[in-house]
């Protein structure tokens, strides 16, 4: 019999009235203080108990076995290998133990039920679906799942078609389906406990089990056995486990508030002078300034050991051998994009959030944040976002008002869109949409474009018969497709590159253009198969079409904006002038980390100094898209509605107070209404921009 059941207490006596009343008093005395010295003992009586108890022979060790399993399927997919999990016990043994206690202790739940049994199976394929989905993503993408992964769910769904074939999705379907009825055949047909549970005792041995992992934990920290701060996400899996990992992603968010935080510690960042030096001139003396944010690209030369036929981006190294540029070090590899442009736009590290955090889907929801578009429009820029993607993507069509942009123009505002294969937007889309950005406005501009071409999965089977540039020294056939799949994406990039340069040069009004790539691609790459050394560094350029120095420099992405600044005469902006005046002190991380503490978290002490004001930052009123999309007329031909206009794209639908009606584009100033309304109906037509899950980005006044 368990100790966690209830056992009849007492048995044995005798029947009432055979007894004094004195001896059954003094007797029931005697059972109420041994029944008080067995439960509420001290503590070392109630391990004891448990511990000789025929319970340990069972239960205990029954879940101890079942997390030590887990664990070795969990870490076997984490690392792509069958006996993953046994090396990872034999490298990191303490590392092991902590995360099978993590898992013991969920499991330790399923004590608390009648039907034990289920409750084991539910938690233990709860813990084999993170292990599974975590080997599944790294065969993808270069990071693990992380609890980020579940907030961006939405994102996941609309490019898992690039990743899986449709028979692929519909197994996984089924498969889901399948898990749910068998769990529920389970729930019904496993039999119920018939003893009573102690319920007391349940919740000492799971206090007991909390009690053990909380310490285990803290002696881990302690002797560095495992981290807290995850610099390489992949290596801090590989080294703490996925368990930890996992859960650490969940726990630590945002950025610690640091010691010594307070008014004080702000106002001893900048003197005077420097809080006096930030730049009011308005922007007739400075140029258009265009951030391009290339998906995935880099030149594939930098891959120590691949050869191909030709190379493959011309235009790109003769970009690097003529203009400033040098190697970037960006937050993320393989994946991850949002956190590349908000360490550009914003000048702060990802380093401080917490491990595969994004801040477009926490803290950048609810609260305006610094950036250079902010800056820049308090000297009179216009200030636009471009993205030849969703805009609901990464929440930028609700993130980007905090962030300063005066508009926002995603696919659905673009026409005439041509596709990878894998069905993504290639970038030549772009060159218009930025040179019509720019001629929109009567101010400078400052722009900030996000590229998709470049994204993964690169396919292992052969999609296109004739690549222009081939790779000569594969592992075998499917690296090769994959490889030359993906050169051929970064060759039309490097197409797109001459094509806007030659546009802006030609442009009467000055231009400097600062492109780089957001991230290596997800091709498997170590640092060791890298000229940079690691593989967390992409490459920059800032080129312009008047004339500047030729300066190489190797930076960090959040110090980009603040360099591209320097170049050009500006401070306009803390984080700006953070950077530009304090690189070379020792306590330039420590004096980061508080900066944006402040900023984002804090009670903002700097801009009470900077500004005058602790809130100087408010949300924008963001169009999405630059150009207007208006309607001229409404048509009734042959029984059917047809409204003419300007700026339609193929996401554009007709709607009557906010209900979505059946449209077909039939071109950039037509579209063709299929439902029949009323004509009551008609003066109350409208053209709403809705994305490809059915939500609406804009309509019409």
């Amino acid at each position: 019999m368990d100790i966690l059941d209830r056992t009849p207490v007492l048995e044995g006596q005798e029947p009432a009235g055979k007894k004094s009343d004195r001896e059954k008093a003094r007797k029931g005395r005697k059972a109420r203080k041994a029944r008080k010295k067995k439960d509420h003992g001290k503590i070392y009586l109630a391990v004891s108990h448990v511990v000789n108890s025929r319970y340990v022979s069972n239960t205990f060790i029954q879940t101890a076995i079942i997390a030590f399993f887990l664990m070795l399927v969990i870490e076997g997919f984490g690392h792509k290998s069958p006996i993953g999990g046994v090396l990872f016990l034999v490298q990191n043994p303490f590392a092991f133990l902590l995360n099978m206690i993590i898992i013991y202790a969920t499991l330790s739940i399923a004590w608390l039920f009648r039907r034990r049994l289920f409750f084991f199976l539910l938690i233990s394929t709860l813990w084999l679906i993170l292990g599974i989905a975590n080997g599944i993503i790294l065969l993808y993408r270069m990071t693990p799942f992380t609890t980020a992964d579940l907030q961006i769910i939405d994102m996941g769904l609309d490019i898992l078609p690039n990743y899986l074939s449709t028979f692929q999705i519909v197994l996984l379907i089924i498969s889901f389906v399948l898990v749910i009825i068998l769990f529920a055949l389970i729930f019904l047909l496993v039999p119920k406990r018939h003893t009573r549970l102690n319920y007391k005792r349940i919740g000492c041995a799971i206090l007991l089990s909390c009690f053990l992992l909380s310490g285990s934990w803290l002696v881990g920290v302690k002797a560095n056995w495992v981290g807290t701060y995850f610099q390489n996400l992949w290596d801090a899996y590989s080294n703490y486990g996925v368990p930890y990992c996992f859960i650490n992603t969940w726990l630590n968010k945002g950025v610690n508030k640091p010691h010594g935080y307070g008014e004080k510690a702000l106002d001893a960042i900048f003197d005077e002078a420097e809080r006096g030096s930030i730049t009011s001139a308005g922007s007739a003396d400075f140029p258009n300034i265009v951030f391009l944010q290339l998906e995935s690209f880099i030149d594939p030369s930098e891959i120590e050991w691949l050869e191909f036929s030709a190379e493959p981006v011309p235009y790109f190294k003769e970009l690097k051998e003529n203009y400033s540029s040098g190697y970037l070090t960006v937050p993320v590899v393989g994946g991850g994009t949002a956190n590349t442009e908000f360490e550009v736009m914003s000048g702060m590290s990802m380093k401080y959030f917490g491990p595969g955090e994004y801040p477009y889907k926490s803290v950048l929801k609810k609260k305006t944040c610094e950036t250079m578009a902010y800056d820049l429009k308090n000297l009179g820029y216009a200030t636009h976002a471009i993205h030849n993607h969703r805009g609901a993507f990464y929440d930028r069509n609700k993130v980007f008002k905090n962030l300063g942009f005066d508009d926002f123009t995603s696919l659905e505002y673009m026409s005439y869109v041509s596709k990878t294969p894998k069905g993504y937007a290639t970038d030549d889309v772009l060159l218009g949409e930025i040179i019509g950005a720019l001629e929109s406005t009567q101010e400078k501009d400052y722009i900030y474009t996000i590229t998709v071409q470049g994204h993964g999965e690169y396919p292992s089977r052969r999609l296109i018969d004739n690549p222009r540039v081939s790779v000569l020294n594969p592992k075998d056939s499917k690296q090769r497709n994959a490889l030359e799949y993906y050169t051929q994406q970064v060759e039309e990039m490097d197409d797109f590159l001459r094509g806007l340069t030659e546009e802006l040069q030609a442009m009467g009004e000055k231009v400097v253009l600062v492109l780089y790539g957001d991230h290596l691609p997800g091709l498997g790459t170590a640092d060791s198969d890298m000229k940079s050394g690691s593989t967390f560094k992409t490459e920059y350029v800032i080129w312009s079409n008047f004339e500047m120095e030729k300066e190489d420099k190797d930076l960090y992405a959040y110090q980009l904006s603040a360099e591209l600044q320097r170049r050009i005469g500006m401070r306009a902006g803390t984080m700006t002038i953070f950077h530009q005046d304090k690189q070379g002190e020792s306590n330039y991380q420590e004096m980061l980390q508080l900066l944006q503490y402040d900023m984002l978290y804090g009670d903002r002490y700097v801009y009470r100094a900077m500004f005058g004001n602790a809130d100087p930052f408010k949300p924008t009123e963001m169009r999405m898209g630059y150009k207007p999309i208006v309607i001229s007329e409404i048509v009734e031909m042959a029984g059917q509605y047809y409204i003419s206009g300007e700026g339609f794209t193929p996401y554009s639908k007709v709607s009557i107070d906010g209900r979505i009606l059946d449209t077909v584009y039939a071109g950039p100033t037509v579209l063709k209404l299929q439902e029949k309304v009323a004509p009551s109906d008609v003066e109350k037509m409208k053209v709403s921009q809705v994305e490809k899950y059915n939500s609406v980005l804009s309509t019409t006044e």
